[in-house]
């Protein structure tokens, strides 16, 4: 089989350059996906950046992947070569763990990421057959790559929490998880309420689902909301008036956060005691999951608004996205 060609970074924070790698012979559980496009995320940047202390060089970036089944290994059989697939955060698992038997596959004790195994900014990609989930009729390609990470980590607390259709819903952080996560809350039936610090995005919250917009600078409008709210979902990455918003929630209320937060978060024992609220975190979701969510966001028309660049452009791609103006997703295409 041909070499992957990629870009990498080849020591903490360099920028990306054209690199070549042998993959071996396909094994019998893999599929090659010849890629069509890979979404970026900050979290590519932070293992560019090793900001997570777990970075191997050279790293190729992208874990929101997708495109055309190319081969697939000699023990696949409900995968076509031809077939559209996407791929998220995470490639292989070892399917006998007790988080795989238990069907949490994306917290398999010895799984791979995307990333650390070789991600999507690349022409081919090779990844476990159970994380190759098929695209439905009606999701192009272009949409489809953020929704494998972006989408999957605010669609999962929905199951995983039991959300209802009946619950009030806040989210935090209108970006590329917040703008997802406003359109899967309002389409569940929730009533939904956007905390931003950019109230110029007012009228686009709103066409994208958001019933109620507060202004997340604002203390005392944050204050008054006291014990509104059944789940706030947190997807910024920065410290925030915990305290604030837990006492926003109701009695047995939940704070998820998706966000990787540096710093641990101030939260006084009484806000948890006082109702029995909780602060609880979620991660992605299991194959099945994506499949789950591709199907709702197909029903629902969910799509996330994207910019678009060539593969080529990466390192442009990347400056866009940490200059912070990129609205709200970047996808990245193979010509």
């Amino acid at each position: 089989m041909a070499d992957i060609n990629a870009y990498a970074a080849r020591e903490s924070g360099g920028t990306l350059a054209p690199f070549t790698y042998d993959p071996g012979p396909i094994g019998a559980e893999e599929v090659e996906i010849r890629i069509t496009a890979c979404g970026l995320c900050h979290s590519d940047i932070s293992m560019i950046n090793n900001d997570w202390r777990a970075s191997q060089y050279p790293l190729v970036p992208g874990h929101e992947v997708v495109g055309e089944i190319a081969e697939v290994g000699s023990s696949v059989t409900h995968l076509k070569v031809g077939q559209m697939v996407g791929v998220g955060w995470t490639s292989h698992s070892c399917q006998h763990c007790s988080p795989c038997l238990s069907g949490r596959q994306q917290r398999c004790e010895t799984g791979t990421s995307t990333i650390a195994g070789r991600g999507g900014f690349a022409d081919r990609i090779r990844v476990q057959h159970i994380w190759a989930v098929p695209l439905p009729d009606g999701l192009d390609a272009q949409s489809a790559g953020p929704l494998f990470c972006g989408g999957i980590t605010v669609f999962a607390p929905f199951l995983d929490f039991d959300l209802k259709p009946t619950d009030r819903v806040g989210i935090i952080g209108i970006g590329g998880l917040g703008h997802l996560a406003v359109q899967f809350a309002n389409a569940w039936g929730c009533e939904v309420t956007a905390f931003t610090s950019s109230m110029d995005k007012e009228a686009e919250l709103k066409e994208l689902g958001a019933h109620r917009i507060v202004n997340s600078r604002d203390e005392a409008a944050i204050k008054a909301e006291r014990g509104y709210f059944d789940y706030i979902l947190t997807t910024v990455n920065v410290s925030l008036p915990w305290a604030l918003y837990m006492r926003a929630l109701r009695s047995e209320g939940k704070l998820i956060t998706v966000g990787v937060v540096p710093e641990p978060m101030a939260i006084p024992a009484n806000a948890l005691i006082g109702g029995q609220r909780m602060v609880a975190g979620s991660d992605t979701g299991p194959p099945e999951m994506v499949a789950t969510m591709l199907e709702f966001c197909v029903r629902h028309d969910i799509k996330p608004m994207i910019e678009t660049f060539p593969m080529s452009d990466c390192n442009e791609a990347i400056e866009r996205l940490e200059s912070g103006k990129a609205r709200y997703r970047i996808v990245l295409e193979n010509s």
